[in-house]
């Protein structure tokens, strides 16, 4: 698909946009244009070594924040095909900063839409969360919102050929601010900080992820949310099994978390079809026929 396709990922120097960029680039090293959208200037310099042009000619790197929709709409131009992975995703961090959460989580998400429907952009995926499902927390709230304001795009697109979609999944192994590094850190103490021995959480890892954002990219309609068959975990388990003969530390629950997450709530399972390795939730009033979308997805309505 993206052999003559030219690609933008916002908050591309993260863990997930790194991971991202290095796929796409191992499949399609010519890929005509591979803009890196991000506001870390280091972060920047360092990918841009790994990657140089000298070796992949169609590689950009733009310095740019979401919430600056000029700066957003610029870097589209001449893009056929936008990953939106740039967030503010700490959920402490998020309790106690929220209107900068809004600014990026929500704002941002308005302003990659605009940008989109302005450029001729075809197609976009958006990367949500477990904890968009009926939220708790401020951050799972933004994510909630820029869900639907990716879903419902595709009925203000008017005449344009483009598609928004959704991918939402849990927490991702080794990602930077995820609890494994963190164990790793805190093992070195021999005590390891765990908030509730009950506690679980849906694990994905980095290459899951990619897999499933490039599903999405070739295969999307517009406005479903893609939500893989992943396991859960309890957070007291990977913490043994990281540091084994650590004395462990109950600090209870910050502000904003939950014990269990959920991936897919009850009213949304008036809406969700389930195929081989994935729970597709269809928006309300889809822009395409309900019966042929299943039909080529092969997916039953979730009973």
């Amino acid at each position: 698909m993206f052999a003559n396709k030219r690609v933008l990922v916002t908050g591309g120097t993260g863990s997930f946009g790194r991971r991202f960029v290095e796929h796409l680039l191992n499949l399609y090293p010519n890929i005509p244009r591979l803009v890196i959208y991000s506001r870390d200037e280091l972060k920047q310099y360092e990918m841009a070594q790994l990657f140089p042009r000298s070796k992949y000619p169609g590689i950009r790197f733009f310095i740019g924040d979401v919430r600056d929709g000029q700066r957003l709409k610029r870097a589209c131009e001449r893009i056929d095909v936008i990953v939106h992975a740039a967030a503010l995703k700490h959920v402490p961090i998020a309790e106690y900063n929220p209107f900068e959460c809004i600014s990026t989580n929500i704002l941002g998400a308005e302003n990659v839409i605009n940008a989109a429907l302005d450029t001729n952009v075809e197609k976009v995926v958006a990367l949500s969360t477990d904890k968009a499902a009926a939220p708790l927390n401020l951050y799972g709230a933004t994510k909630l919102c820029s869900d639907k304001l990716f879903i419902a795009a595709n009925n203000i697109k008017g005449s344009r050929n483009i598609s928004f979609s959704v991918v939402r999944y849990g927490n991702v192994f080794g990602s930077r601010g995820s609890v494994v590094p963190f164990f790793l850190r805190e093992r070195k103490t021999g005590s390891i900080s765990v908030t509730n021995p009950e506690m679980t959480r849906f694990s994905i890892t980095l290459d899951e992820g990619v897999g499933l954002v490039m599903y999405a990219l070739n295969s999307a309609w517009g406005g479903e949310v893609f939500v893989p068959k992943i396991p859960s975990y309890k957070i007291l388990d990977v913490a043994e099994a990281v540091a084994p003969g650590c004395d462990i530390k109950y600090i209870g629950v910050r502000p904003g978390e939950k014990i269990h997450e959920e991936m897919i709530t009850d009213n949304d399972a008036y809406f969700t079809y389930e195929s081989k390795s994935l729970y597709i939730i269809t928006p309300t009033a889809p822009v395409w026929d309900r019966e042929k979308w299943s039909d080529v997805f092969a997916a039953s309505k979730v009973s």
